[in-house]
């Protein structure tokens, strides 16, 4: 057994910031009034702008409590009726599909009854003197504040709340609601309207608010905020890996990653999915939690380069995840939508290509992967019928191609490919990053964690499969299409991907000593998928040496340019390897 040696809590030190966070509502209170004296305004607006998921009511009682404000306001007074709202959102929700919908284009104004939006503003303009205290998502409607605070929550950390029970949607009144209800409505709604309501903000920030652990909040200055992500991206990092369960869940990643040995299994690990994982900046001994995304958001250019930003915006297209069936069962059969499809039916402009790396394989490991030769499209779509209405088994193999897979196999898998990665399997998925739009055809007759069974959408699957994609063609374009590209002293590199239908393009590079690298102006994202250690650095001394563990993976911003990547520690003078993805240009 391996020593296991996976930061699970990535930090990125922001310079001079050893002051610039408090912790406890108390040194947060004290923070603020400091600085309501020192603006010395006789009448200041205190804005506390809230991040759908965060608990306005904790916040709004803390802060209250503490200041003693001339005038509170609830922000929540000013919504429309939750029912109103629910019938704004309806249109973006898909009917009674339980995963998906539709993109929504809806703005934070639209949720808001203008009227009372009018009235919070008058009573606030009659107030002459004193500190007045605004509170709630939708916060700066009503004022724009002379101290503007920002109450950041990440995705995963509304998830886990939503399963608590212990939030609910935008302008909603559903916390019992099925938590992937929640997740769906948020994804296609919440998440869209805030963030559109958060980005021209993050400038502005006067403070940030982190309340993941609501019994340890946290409050930085918003000039650090922002110098901590412009660190961010002049040096490379790692965002706050999340695990969870899965009905085909195993258990390399509880040794590996050191995760809870009791938990029954960890299937999933998003190690780089910005969209939902945390960034931490380090404030001296305090560490403040941060949605990554606000990363983008802000630094989108030298992050992720001109090029990919003219493409993609401010949205982070690559992701890599882990997949743990090792122990456990094969993932659903599955396919994912073609791009004119997930254009038209949910409003995403790219689709979820992707491709499986083996960071490890057990006895018997395999890859479902494309159809066999001569199938008979009316009979297998029949039979995933027959299973899904609780009759015979789906026969698997009788339709589908079952490579063999060991350690270091790479899979691709573009739009359309029916696939899945069988049991005894560690998996690296390096996809584009519209995550959650897999249609699942065929999940082996078992039920999800909850005790039911996971929805399966046959109709849309059968609508984008390739069914030319036979077992020729497979073998022949998708699996382990190694190219030798370059090499040097001590280290070469080969091209491992992706097809030429998907825009990501992956490298990986075997080397015993120093690679040269260079992000070529787009952004690089990394996993050291052999070795114990390795050294990242600057040959221009940009950034100070980075050292990253097995299987960790991180990001090089655009801006970094070129740097170099080098055995360390116990792997010094040993094999050492990386995968590299970035976006073709």
């Amino acid at each position: 057994m391996r020593k296991p040696n996976y930061d699970k809590f990535p930090c990125v030190t922001v310079p001079g910031g050893e002051t610039a966070c408090v912790q406890g509502w108390d040194a947060i209170a004290a923070r603020l009034q400091q600085t309501v004296a020192r603006r010395n305004l006789g009448k200041t607006v205190l804005v506390v702008e809230c991040y759908t998921g965060v608990d306005e009511t904790q916040v709004l009682t803390e802060l209250k409590s503490w200041l003693k404000p001339v005038l509170t306001l609830d922000v929540r007074e000013a919504l429309l009726p939750p029912k109103q709202i629910d019938t704004l959102v309806a249109p973006f929700l898909g009917g009674n599909d339980p995963v998906f919908g539709f993109l929504s284009g809806l703005t934070l104004p639209e949720f808001f009854d203008a009227n009372k939006v009018a009235v919070l503003r008058e009573i606030i303009a009659a107030e002459k003197t004193g500190l007045i205290l605004v509170v709630g998502c939708g916060a700066r409607q009503v004022a724009d504040g002379d101290i503007l605070v920002y109450a950041d929550m990440a995705r995963w950390e509304g998830q886990l709340r939503y399963r608590r029970n212990e939030a609910h949607n935008l302008g909603a009144d559903n916390k019992t609601l099925a938590a992937n209800l929640q997740y769906k409505r948020a994804f296609f709604v919440d998440w869209r309207v805030c963030d559109r309501w958060k980005r021209p903000l993050i400038a502005k920030w006067d403070f940030v608010l982190d309340t993941h652990n609501p019994r340890e909040p946290k409050l930085a200055e918003g000039e650090a905020v922002r110098r901590g992500l412009r660190q961010a991206v002049a040096q490379p990092f790692r965002v706050v890996p999340f695990f969870d369960p899965a009905p085909w869940g195993g258990q390399w990643m509880k040794e590996v990653c050191d995760l809870d040995r009791s938990a029954k299994n960890y299937g999933w690990c998003f190690d780089c999915v910005p969209e939902e994982n945390s960034l931490l900046l380090g404030f001296g001994d305090t560490r403040l939690e941060i949605p990554a995304i606000d990363l983008v958001f802000y630094q989108p250019r030298a992050l992720l380069g001109e090029k990919v930003h003219a493409r993609f915006g401010d949205e982070f297209p690559i992701r890599f995840d882990f997949l743990d069936t090792m122990g456990g069962g094969n993932l659903s059969f599955q396919v994912h939508p073609l791009t004119e499809y997930i254009q038209q039916n949910f409003g995403m402009h790219y689709t979820q290509d992707e491709s499986y790396y083996l960071l490890e394989a057990g006895p018997g490991a395999s890859v479902y992967l494309g159809l066999k030769a001569g199938v008979d499209a009316p009979a297998m779509i029949r039979d995933l019928e027959i299973a899904q209405a609780g009759g015979a088994h789906f026969p698997a193999e009788k339709y589908a191609n079952q490579f063999p897979a060991k350690k270091h196999d790479h899979f691709l898998i573009p739009a359309g490919t029916v696939h899945c990665s069988g049991a005894e399997s560690m998996v690296l998925e390096i996809s584009a990053t519209p995550y959650i739009f897999t249609f699942k055809m065929w999940d082996w007759g078992r039920l999800g964690l909850d005790g039911k069974p996971r929805p399966i959408h046959l109709n849309h699957g059968a609508a984008n499969i390739h069914w030319e994609r036979t077992k020729d063609w497979t073998q022949k374009n998708l699996v382990n299409r190694f190219e030798p590209v370059a090499g040097g002293d001590g280290w070469h590199e080969e091209r491992t991907g992706l097809h030429e239908r998907e825009f990501i393009e992956t490298r990986r590079h075997w080397f015993t000593k120093t690679v040269p690298h260079d992000t070529s102006g787009g952004v690089n994202v990394l996993n050291l998928v052999e070795g114990e250690e390795a050294m990242v650095e600057s040959p221009e001394g940009k950034f100070a040496p980075f050292v990253v563990h097995y299987a960790e993976t991180f990001i090089m911003p655009a801006a970094v340019g070129k740097y170099t990547i080098r055995p360390h520690g116990p792997s010094v003078g040993k094999k050492c390897a990386t995968m590299k993805a970035c976006v073709r240009t």
